[in-house]
Parts: C-alpha cells; structure tokens; sequence
C-alpha cells in the first residue's frame, strides 16, 4: 500500500482483469477498481478511507417522520442488475458520464451470480425507485455506489444496508472516496492503516455468501421512522 500515490489519492496499478478471484482478492486487500470508458483498469486504495459504522448510521430526522407514512418497501438481491445498472446511468453532480462501465456491469453482475456482490432495493410498489451495491467477503461489506429515482431512495437503500448489517454484527462499510454527500450521511475518515487493520480481521470471519433474498423480504419503510426520540 505504500506505493499509492498521493496525486491522484491512492493510485496503485493500471491494467489486469475484472475477473471474479482477481476483484475479490483486490478487496481483501483494500484496493478497488475504479477507471472511465476508454482507460485501462485503474486500481485505488486512497488514504485516508471513508466508512459508515453501521451500530451508528441515522438518517436525518424530517426524513425519518416522513417514513412513518411511507408504503415504500426494501428488499434483498431481487434486482441486483436493475440497481447496478441505475447506478451506471443515474446523472452525478460534476461527473461527466459514469465510472460503471460495461465491463464493471458484467463482472460485478458475475460477482453477484456467485453469490458475492448484493444489493439493497427500494420498490415503491414494484417500481424501484433507490438501491445500493457492493461486495461482501467475510463480515466486510465494500459499498459501490447507490442510486435515487425518486427523492430519498438512496438513503433509505444505505439505512436499510446499515440495519441488516448491524442485526448480523458486521460492523463497517467502505465508502471509498470522500463526498459531501456520504460526509452528509455521516461517513467519516479511517487512516489507511487501521481501515485495513480492520479489514483483515473482518475478512477473514465467517460471512454469508449466497443471495440475500430471504433476509430482506418487503421490509417495511415505514419502520425506518420509528427511532426516532
């Protein structure tokens, strides 16, 4: 790790595969793919790292009183290729096209196949209107990027991720990059070197590969909005 750069943040190699030993062997380690259409494979692994403790995730409170009435639902690897693909063609603020290319689509999509990479959905009857995606290793989840079709879609995708990996005791969830949207939902920074301390030991726990559909079936949004003081 010591051979990141710092200009650009974490720059570690250029080139390889996406293949799927290579992607989770890459996560093990801290390192994540991340590289526009056109550029060969860039690998990263910045410092310091943003996280989410899931014991302490809380979405803002207005938010919350307006769950209580909501008839959104969440589930669990029902449309992992429907989030990924959102993802990928959802417009960000001062980013000209997107990082999801289609060969990240196909392997992350393989990943999930295998029973790795999983998503949290947000289905306002069966429209989905917000999700997230990563990749989960042992007791580790690396998040990757989440969507919002409608207001509020995203944040509810993350609380849910948040909750049910807290129910299992997994800890920690990688952000990747700072953003002021993840500082707002209260990511904050890790050292390089304790993230990874962390990493190590959560990797090598036992985890729960295989689809996540049955963990997560239409759970309630409106039960997001019941914590509140």
């Amino acid at each position: 790790m010591q051979r990141a750069l710092r200009r650009p943040d974490g720059l570690l190699a250029a080139g390889g595969d996406l293949s799927p030993t290579r992607l989770l062997n890459a996560y093990r380690s801290g390192i994540f793919p991340w590289f526009g259409e056109g550029q060969p494979i860039l690998w990263w692994s910045p410092d310091p790292r943003m996280v989410f403790e899931t014991a302490s995730f809380e979405l803002p409170s207005r938010f919350r009183r307006q769950l209580r009435k909501s008839s959104w639902t969440l589930r669990a690897d029902t449309a992992f290729a429907r989030v990924i693909t959102a993802c990928a063609s959802t417009p960000r603020p001062e980013q000209d096209g997107t990082w999801i290319t289609a060969d990240m689509v196909a392997a992350y999509i393989e990943l999930h196949r295998l029973g790795h990479a999983h998503s949290i959905e947000v289905f306002a009857g069966e429209t989905l209107v917000g999700g997230i995606y990563g990749v989960a290793i042992g007791q580790m989840f690396f998040g990757e990027s989440m969507f919002s079709a409608q207001s509020g879609g995203s944040k509810l995708a993350l609380a849910g991720l948040c909750r049910l990996l807290d129910q299992w005791g997994w800890p920690l969830i990688d952000a990747q990059l700072e953003n002021p949207h993840l500082v707002s939902l209260g990511a904050h920074r890790l050292p390089r070197e304790q993230f990874m301390a962390r990493v190590e030991a959560l990797v090598a726990m036992a985890g729960r590969p295989g689809s996540w559909s049955d963990r997560v079936e239409d759970w309630p949004a409106s039960g997001f909005g019941k914590s509140l003081d």
